[in-house]
């Protein structure tokens, strides 16, 4: 299960413009987080989230920092911190915009780092919730190359997990890398992560 670690590479380009506050701010909290340096980044994203309470964008980038920084943690109270974090930063965005695939997606994100830190107690726990979220974000947007990649690299070990058949969904995330190559985010702020954790795994179905 450790294979269902997604990498998020965002990349903010044609944006050395910004007109609003909210846009600089954001920008510059990406360049923290590009930086390396998350903890400030998740600190300006908080600033700007209580700035702006009709924006999700920014409570969407705090779960998700807290979310990537949990993938590898081995301490049970570190990593109930960090997804506690997560998940009541995802739930203020998810009340600020319903039926968001995006968020849908980052749910789904957070409830697999339970599964990959235990998978023996949060399988079965939220293994089915994981395919259901994956299943309304493909519903709610069809094209959306994340939620295509992230339900069936989740498909994907699952299936290696139990020793089922791989191949559908290795042709799954061929044609989420499609996706990618296509999808135009609705700003240089909204979400664009996936494609280099896609072309990674496409070359290990090939291996």
């Amino acid at each position: 299960m450790k294979n269902t670690i997604i990498i998020a590479l965002l990349i903010i380009t044609g944006f050395a413009q910004a007109q609003t506050n909210f846009e600089k701010g954001m920008t510059k909290a990406f360049e923290s987080w590009q930086k390396g340096d998350t903890d400030s980044a998740q600190n300006m994203f908080e600033r700007i989230a209580k700035a702006e309470p009709t924006e999700w964008l920014p409570s969407y980038y705090i779960a998700q920092i807290n979310s990537l920084k949990s993938w590898n943690e081995k301490d049970e109270t570190i990593l109930k911190a960090q997804l506690d974090k997560a998940q009541e930063h995802l739930d203020l965005a998810m009340a600020i915009s319903e039926d968001n695939a995006e968020l849908i997606i980052m749910q789904a994100q957070i409830l697999t780092n339970w599964v990959v830190f235990d998978g023996m107690t949060y399988g079965m726990k939220y293994g089915a919730k994981i395919s259901e979220l994956y299943g309304k974000a493909l519903t709610l947007e069809p094209e959306n190359p994340r939620a295509m990649f992230c339900n069936a690299d989740w498909n994907l070990n699952s299936a290696k997990y139990f020793g089922k058949d791989t191949a559908p969904y290795c042709e799954e995330i061929e044609v989420s890398l499609k996706l990618f190559d296509t999808f135009k985010p609705e700003s240089a702020l909204h979400p664009n992560w996936g494609k280099e954790r896609a072309e990674i795994v496409a070359k290990e179905c090939k291996a």
